[in-house]
């Protein structure tokens, strides 16, 4: 299945844990991808979801995972949130010792590999790794905690790395997470972001699937005609 030019991905870290089957199908039909936060209380100072819950939310929905391992030495679990069904798995630059073979491993195993740079974290060092990877995660607040404010001045490594694809011709998805709402969804698209991470914009709306569809309709009215909708829409 083709994926949509833009990417709309809800983060079930300001979902309902109770309930997280429930809060993956009211997206069901709206949402690309499905954002799952892994934190381990050492690289983030916070603990969330573990592989168990991601292998049991493979089987309650059929919204492509996307598992953003927000965990020191991610090479030691990596693989198996692909193993496991992710369509896409992140990890941190600042907690691997090798992100290319890592990289490596991550496509070998049938799933997208994403190189995640967190806010304190210079882009310049690994746009040589980008043609290595099939997503770069820019946080756009501090990793660790969902509900935290959109900074502005981050979109600056957006930038920085949309012009670096644009000049190598590369196919890289550039995904931007934290304090996405309509407005700065807007602010990201523009800077050359196409995945957005929605977490309280989304799942503290009375709508999920209308918050998704409304933050993809801001993203397309600054991206212009290549905004993508799935099929359904």
């Amino acid at each position: 299945m083709t994926e949509p030019s833009l990417i709309v991905a809800p983060s079930l870290l300001a979902a309902d844990y109770a309930h997280l089957a429930d809060e993956a199908r009211s997206v069901e039909g709206a949402a690309d991808w499905l954002h799952v936060d892994v934190m381990d209380n050492h690289f983030v100072p916070n603990l969330t979801i573990g592989l168990p819950v991601v292998q049991s939310l493979r089987k309650a929905t059929a919204i492509p995972l996307d598992c953003h391992l927000m965990i020191e030495a991610p090479e030691r679990w990596a693989t198996g949130y692909a193993e496991a069904g992710a369509v896409n798995v992140s990890f941190h630059a600042e907690a691997a010792a090798d992100p290319v073979a890592l990289a490596r491993d991550l496509r070998a195993a049938g799933t997208q590999a994403g190189l995640a740079i967190d806010r304190d974290t210079p882009v310049e060092p690994y746009l040589e790794l980008l043609p290595h990877f099939d997503t770069l995660l820019i946080m756009t607040i501090k990793a660790g905690f969902g509900g935290q404010e959109f900074i502005p001045a981050l979109l600056d490594k957006v930038r920085t790395a949309r012009r670096h694809v644009a000049a190598g011709h590369l196919h890289l998805r550039i995904e931007v997470d934290g304090g996405v709402d309509e407005q700065t969804i807007v602010e990201s698209a523009r800077a050359g972001a196409d995945a957005f991470v929605a977490g309280t914009a989304v799942y503290r709306a009375d709508d999920p699937a209308a918050a998704v569809r409304a933050l993809r309709a801001a993203a397309g009215s600054a991206s212009g005609p290549a905004a993508g909708s799935a099929a359904g829409r």
